[in-house]
């Protein structure tokens, strides 16, 4: 087995399939994004795909059409006659992605705890399920169903804000960031405590407790590029 195979198939892991036709690109494009995002799809390495379609056990079409979506999005590029390659993100870019994430987020979690009534408290009770089944998925070491549903989490509290502009800046945002550390987290168990503090952002908003919120989302952020991003120093995002 050539270097190049051992080394895309080790990246992968195990993948899953898919089934339905009607939303097939947008599963593929979920997916792979979740795969970029923790790391499992590594830069310098090509990607076809016919190869991920018979990994994913699908047609190559929705694959080709995902990774074009990607490329649209600056996650990966095109290389002529050979496949995909993935965008490489250096430490000054995760800085400054995190950076962005913290100004967007914090004030905007913040504000949704303090306003926490009514019809938005209900969005946000709707959350749970979500924040539970990163804990569920954290535990399971399913770094990619992990990456997939925190980021729904994220996005679906965000726009109880009722900004959809900020969501889209942090989905674009969360798409570019790398969580290099996920794997090392998960096998130390301290991954599921992540997905836990999902659990109490709900908790914190529904008592509308706004000072508890800025101190949770400010230092969930700060695993983003600390710990995830594989440094040692645990200090919140800035």
């Amino acid at each position: 087995m050539s270097d190049d195979r051992a080394a895309y198939e080790d990246g992968l892991g195990s993948l899953p399939t898919f089934t339905d036709r009607v939303s097939l690109r947008e599963q593929v494009a979920d997916t792979l994004r979740g795969l970029l995002i923790s790391g499992q799809l590594r830069p310098g390495t090509l990607y076809s795909a016919p190869r991920l379609a018979t990994e994913f056990g699908v047609s190559a079409t929705p694959v080709r059409e995902a990774l074009l979506d990607l490329v649209g999005e600056g996650l990966v590029e095109p290389v002529r006659n050979k496949g995909f390659r993935v965008t490489a993100v250096d430490d000054a870019a995760l800085d400054s992605l995190a950076e962005l994430r913290a100004l967007i987020e914090i004030p905007l979690m913040t504000s949704i705890a303090k306003t926490c009534t009514g019809e938005v408290a209900e969005r946000v009770e709707s959350l749970r399920a979500l924040a539970e089944e990163t804990v569920a998925a954290a535990k399971a070491k399913d770094l990619t169903r992990f990456v997939t549903v925190d980021i729904d989490f994220h996005l679906g509290f965000l726009a109880c804000h009722g900004n959809p502009y900020a969501v889209d800046v942090v989905r674009d945002l969360r798409g570019r960031s790398r969580l290099y550390g996920l794997e090392a987290m998960a096998e130390q168990g301290t991954l599921a405590q992540s997905g836990a503090e999902h659990v109490e952002m709900v908790d914190a908003a529904l008592r509308r407790d706004g000072k508890e919120m800025r101190r949770l989302i400010t230092a969930h952020l700060g695993h983003v590029r600390d710990t995830w991003a594989g440094r040692s120093t645990g200090s919140p995002a800035r």
